[in-house]
Protein backbone atom coordinates (compact mmCIF):
# COMPACT_ATOMS: atom_id res chain seq x y z
CA UNK A 1 0.00 0.00 0.00
CA UNK A 2 1.30 3.27 -0.91
CA UNK A 3 0.90 5.90 2.38
CA UNK A 4 -0.29 9.34 0.60
CA UNK A 5 0.01 12.85 1.74
CA UNK A 6 -1.19 16.38 0.80
CA UNK A 7 0.45 17.40 -2.32
CA UNK A 8 1.39 21.17 -3.13
CA UNK A 9 -0.26 20.70 -6.41
CA UNK A 10 -3.26 18.77 -8.15
CA UNK A 11 -4.06 16.52 -11.21
CA UNK A 12 -7.14 16.09 -12.80
CA UNK A 13 -9.50 14.13 -11.40
CA UNK A 14 -9.24 10.68 -13.60
CA UNK A 15 -5.27 11.06 -14.21
CA UNK A 16 -2.37 9.52 -12.19
CA UNK A 17 1.20 9.94 -12.95
CA UNK A 18 4.40 8.09 -11.73
CA UNK A 19 7.72 9.60 -11.93
CA UNK A 20 11.05 8.12 -11.64
CA UNK A 21 14.33 10.00 -11.00
CA UNK A 22 17.54 8.78 -11.88
CA UNK A 23 18.38 5.56 -12.83
CA UNK A 24 22.05 5.98 -13.52
CA UNK A 25 22.22 2.19 -14.95
CA UNK A 26 20.50 0.33 -12.16
CA UNK A 27 18.74 -1.79 -14.40
CA UNK A 28 16.85 -4.07 -11.46
CA UNK A 29 15.94 -1.34 -9.56
CA UNK A 30 14.22 0.02 -12.57
CA UNK A 31 12.29 -3.21 -13.42
CA UNK A 32 11.69 -3.93 -9.59
CA UNK A 33 10.11 -0.11 -9.67
CA UNK A 34 7.68 -1.15 -12.81
CA UNK A 35 6.75 -4.38 -11.26
CA UNK A 36 5.50 -2.06 -8.51
CA UNK A 37 3.73 0.25 -10.67
CA UNK A 38 1.92 -2.82 -12.46
CA UNK A 39 0.75 -4.09 -9.39
CA UNK A 40 -0.67 -1.01 -7.98
CA UNK A 41 -2.41 -0.28 -11.54
CA UNK A 42 -3.69 -3.79 -10.68
CA UNK A 43 -5.11 -2.93 -7.34
CA UNK A 44 -5.91 0.74 -8.04
CA UNK A 45 -7.67 1.26 -11.61
CA UNK A 46 -7.66 4.64 -12.87
CA UNK A 47 -8.74 6.09 -15.76
CA UNK A 48 -5.74 7.88 -17.41
CA UNK A 49 -1.61 6.56 -16.35
CA UNK A 50 1.22 8.28 -17.13
CA UNK A 51 4.52 7.11 -16.57
CA UNK A 52 7.37 9.91 -16.81
CA UNK A 53 10.89 8.92 -16.48
CA UNK A 54 12.81 12.28 -15.51
CA UNK A 55 16.04 11.55 -17.94
CA UNK A 56 19.64 10.32 -16.61
CA UNK A 57 19.74 6.65 -17.54
CA UNK A 58 23.29 5.98 -18.13
CA UNK A 59 26.82 6.43 -16.46
CA UNK A 60 28.26 5.27 -13.25
CA UNK A 61 25.66 2.09 -12.74
CA UNK A 62 26.88 -1.15 -14.45
CA UNK A 63 24.35 -1.61 -16.87
CA UNK A 64 23.60 1.82 -18.76
CA UNK A 65 23.60 0.10 -22.14
CA UNK A 66 20.78 -2.58 -20.46
CA UNK A 67 18.74 0.33 -19.01
CA UNK A 68 18.68 2.18 -22.43
CA UNK A 69 17.72 -1.00 -24.29
CA UNK A 70 14.97 -1.62 -21.27
CA UNK A 71 13.17 1.91 -22.09
CA UNK A 72 14.10 2.11 -26.24
CA UNK A 73 11.91 -1.69 -26.30
CA UNK A 74 8.92 0.41 -24.78
CA UNK A 75 9.24 -0.44 -21.13
CA UNK A 76 6.67 -3.29 -19.83
CA UNK A 77 4.32 -0.95 -17.73
CA UNK A 78 0.60 -1.22 -18.13
CA UNK A 79 0.02 2.58 -18.52
CA UNK A 80 -1.56 4.88 -20.79
CA UNK A 81 1.77 6.84 -21.65
CA UNK A 82 5.42 6.96 -21.59
CA UNK A 83 7.14 10.11 -21.54
CA UNK A 84 11.01 9.88 -21.33
CA UNK A 85 12.94 12.76 -20.49
CA UNK A 86 16.27 14.06 -21.46
CA UNK A 87 18.46 14.52 -18.28
CA UNK A 88 22.13 15.93 -18.66
CA UNK A 89 24.27 12.87 -18.37
CA UNK A 90 22.40 11.79 -22.19
CA UNK A 91 23.55 15.11 -23.10
CA UNK A 92 26.89 14.80 -22.01
CA UNK A 93 26.90 11.04 -23.84
CA UNK A 94 25.35 12.54 -27.24
CA UNK A 95 28.12 15.49 -27.31
CA UNK A 96 30.62 12.89 -26.61
CA UNK A 97 29.48 10.51 -29.90
CA UNK A 98 30.43 13.53 -32.07
CA UNK A 99 33.83 12.45 -31.26
CA UNK A 100 35.59 15.50 -32.31
CA UNK A 101 35.56 17.34 -29.08
CA UNK A 102 38.10 16.80 -26.95
CA UNK A 103 36.94 18.47 -23.91
CA UNK A 104 33.16 17.08 -24.61
CA UNK A 105 34.98 13.28 -24.78
CA UNK A 106 37.03 14.18 -21.22
CA UNK A 107 33.87 15.51 -19.55
CA UNK A 108 31.64 12.70 -20.33
CA UNK A 109 34.38 9.91 -18.82
CA UNK A 110 35.24 11.96 -16.13
CA UNK A 111 31.16 11.76 -14.97
CA UNK A 112 30.40 7.95 -15.62
CA UNK A 113 31.05 8.01 -19.14
CA UNK A 114 33.51 4.97 -18.96
CA UNK A 115 31.22 2.56 -17.18
CA UNK A 116 28.74 3.11 -20.05
CA UNK A 117 30.94 2.40 -22.55
CA UNK A 118 32.27 -1.00 -20.80
CA UNK A 119 28.26 -1.49 -20.65
CA UNK A 120 28.19 -1.36 -24.61
CA UNK A 121 31.30 -3.80 -24.87
CA UNK A 122 33.53 -0.89 -26.28
CA UNK A 123 36.88 -1.33 -25.41
CA UNK A 124 39.00 1.35 -23.35
CA UNK A 125 40.99 1.87 -26.34
CA UNK A 126 38.78 2.43 -28.73
CA UNK A 127 39.03 5.36 -30.44
CA UNK A 128 36.21 8.44 -29.66
CA UNK A 129 35.38 8.34 -33.19
CA UNK A 130 34.46 4.92 -33.14
CA UNK A 131 32.08 4.96 -30.45
CA UNK A 132 28.91 6.05 -31.73
CA UNK A 133 29.25 2.87 -34.62
CA UNK A 134 29.65 0.49 -31.61
CA UNK A 135 26.06 1.53 -30.34
CA UNK A 136 22.97 0.02 -31.71
CA UNK A 137 21.28 2.66 -33.56
CA UNK A 138 17.96 2.10 -31.82
CA UNK A 139 19.60 3.02 -28.59
CA UNK A 140 20.90 6.33 -30.25
CA UNK A 141 17.80 7.03 -31.74
CA UNK A 142 16.20 6.43 -28.41
CA UNK A 143 18.40 9.11 -26.56
CA UNK A 144 18.04 11.65 -29.92
CA UNK A 145 14.47 11.85 -29.33
CA UNK A 146 14.28 12.31 -25.51
CA UNK A 147 11.81 14.94 -24.38
CA UNK A 148 12.96 18.03 -22.55
CA UNK A 149 9.53 18.75 -20.36
CA UNK A 150 6.32 17.49 -19.77
CA UNK A 151 3.03 19.07 -18.04
CA UNK A 152 -0.24 18.44 -16.95
CA UNK A 153 -2.77 20.15 -14.15
CA UNK A 154 -0.65 21.70 -11.57
CA UNK A 155 2.90 20.18 -11.97
CA UNK A 156 5.90 20.48 -14.71
CA UNK A 157 8.42 17.80 -15.21
CA UNK A 158 12.19 18.37 -16.01
CA UNK A 159 15.16 16.74 -15.12
CA UNK A 160 17.29 18.77 -13.64
CA UNK A 161 14.47 22.52 -12.80
CA UNK A 162 13.94 25.66 -14.03
CA UNK A 163 15.94 29.32 -13.94
CA UNK A 164 13.34 31.05 -11.21
CA UNK A 165 11.86 34.54 -12.34
CA UNK A 166 11.82 33.18 -15.88
CA UNK A 167 7.93 32.24 -17.04
CA UNK A 168 7.84 28.59 -18.23
CA UNK A 169 7.41 28.53 -21.82
CA UNK A 170 10.81 31.06 -21.85
CA UNK A 171 13.23 28.23 -19.74
CA UNK A 172 16.14 27.66 -21.55
CA UNK A 173 16.94 24.07 -22.42
CA UNK A 174 20.60 24.22 -20.24
CA UNK A 175 18.32 24.86 -17.20
CA UNK A 176 16.09 22.40 -17.51
CA UNK A 177 18.58 19.80 -17.49
CA UNK A 178 21.45 21.62 -15.72
CA UNK A 179 20.54 23.62 -13.27
CA UNK A 180 20.87 23.36 -9.35
CA UNK A 181 21.54 27.25 -8.26
CA UNK A 182 19.47 29.13 -7.45
CA UNK A 183 16.36 26.65 -8.24
CA UNK A 184 17.14 24.55 -5.48
CA UNK A 185 17.04 27.29 -2.65
CA UNK A 186 13.80 29.52 -4.17
CA UNK A 187 10.73 30.06 -2.71
CA UNK A 188 9.11 31.32 -5.88
CA UNK A 189 6.15 30.51 -7.28
CA UNK A 190 6.92 28.72 -10.81
CA UNK A 191 3.31 28.79 -11.60
CA UNK A 192 3.94 24.79 -11.74
CA UNK A 193 5.37 22.75 -9.24
CA UNK A 194 8.42 21.52 -10.58
CA UNK A 195 8.76 17.44 -10.51
CA UNK A 196 13.27 17.08 -11.00
CA UNK A 197 15.77 14.85 -10.61
CA UNK A 198 19.72 15.75 -10.95
CA UNK A 199 20.26 16.44 -7.45
CA UNK A 200 20.45 13.39 -5.00
CA UNK A 201 19.58 13.63 -1.31
CA UNK A 202 19.33 10.74 0.73
CA UNK A 203 15.17 11.43 0.84
CA UNK A 204 12.63 12.96 -1.75
CA UNK A 205 12.02 16.47 -1.10
CA UNK A 206 9.01 17.82 -1.28
CA UNK A 207 8.43 21.65 -1.09
CA UNK A 208 5.77 24.27 -1.87
CA UNK A 209 6.90 24.87 -5.42
CA UNK A 210 8.79 21.51 -6.34
CA UNK A 211 9.52 17.83 -5.53
CA UNK A 212 13.13 16.45 -5.90
CA UNK A 213 13.14 12.26 -5.99
CA UNK A 214 16.51 11.28 -7.05
CA UNK A 215 17.66 9.75 -4.12
CA UNK A 216 21.35 8.47 -5.03
CA UNK A 217 19.95 4.93 -6.76
CA UNK A 218 23.60 4.70 -7.78
CA UNK A 219 25.38 5.70 -4.88
CA UNK A 220 23.76 3.04 -2.19
CA UNK A 221 20.64 5.19 -2.04
CA UNK A 222 17.05 3.78 -3.60
CA UNK A 223 15.64 4.54 -6.81
CA UNK A 224 11.95 6.41 -6.09
CA UNK A 225 8.61 7.21 -8.09
CA UNK A 226 6.59 9.60 -6.67
CA UNK A 227 2.89 8.94 -7.46
CA UNK A 228 0.72 11.81 -8.38
CA UNK A 229 -3.03 11.50 -8.09
CA UNK A 230 -5.59 14.06 -7.44
CA UNK A 231 -3.98 16.54 -4.29
CA UNK A 232 -1.79 13.75 -3.18
CA UNK A 233 0.93 11.76 -3.59
CA UNK A 234 2.74 8.84 -2.35
CA UNK A 235 6.06 7.30 -2.90
CA UNK A 236 7.27 3.91 -4.12
CA UNK A 237 10.89 2.58 -3.95
CA UNK A 238 13.41 -0.15 -4.95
Amino acid sequence: MIDFAPAPATLPSGHRIYAIGDVHGCLDRLAALHEQIAEDLATRPVESSTLVHLGDYIDRGLDSAQVVDWLSGGAPVPVDRIVNLTGNHEDMMLAALKGTDKEANGTWLSNGGAESLMSWNIPRKTAPTEWAGMIPEEHLAFMRKLELRYRLGGYLFVHAGVRPGVPLEAQDRYDMIWIREPFLSSQLDHTAVVVHGHTPKQEPVVRPNRIGIDTGAVMGGVLTCVVLEDDRLGFLQT
